[in-house]
């Protein structure tokens, strides 16, 4: 596959969680994922990234929207929709990957998490927040 299209297959498969064994395929084994404020490594890391959506969205599904590529960089402009607790979501945000031998080494991506909060209301928005600190005191 060419870098557009691991990209896209990277976020529509692996990244929805569809096709998550096939982490090796698109990503280097080194993989440094910088989501937000957040940082994943590894495939470990990259497993963590999408256990942590698929734990917030029931039926969460990532489409591309639009790619731009340059050099060893593909920009992804991606939807996500899904569910958390009866309340669909859709939102969008981007990811820039670098990839080095065909793989994605690097990526840095941005959604709007106020538009998220927003689309699930302020009760709904607290009981994400409860449930990810409780996963990372490991109390779930």
């Amino acid at each position: 596959m060419d870098p557009t299209e691991t990209a896209r297959y990277a976020i529509e498969e692996v990244c929805s969680g569809r096709k998550l064994d096939d982490l090796d395929r698109c990503y280097a084994p080194n993989f440094v994922d910088h989501v937000n404020s957040m940082e994943y490594r590894g495939y470990d890391g990259a497993r963590k990234s999408v256990a942590r959506y698929q734990r917030i969205f029931d039926d969460l599904r990532f489409t591309t929207k639009q790619q731009v590529s340059e050099g060893d960089r593909v920009v992804t402009h991606w939807m996500l929709t899904g569910s958390f607790r009866g309340r669909g979501v859709e939102f969008s945000g981007v990811v820039i990957s670098r990839f080095e031998d065909g793989r994605i080494a690097e990526d840095w991506a941005f959604s709007d998490t106020i538009e998220v909060a927003k689309q699930l209301g302020p009760w709904r928005s607290l009981l994400v927040a409860i449930r990810e600190w409780r996963s990372i005191l490991g109390r779930n």
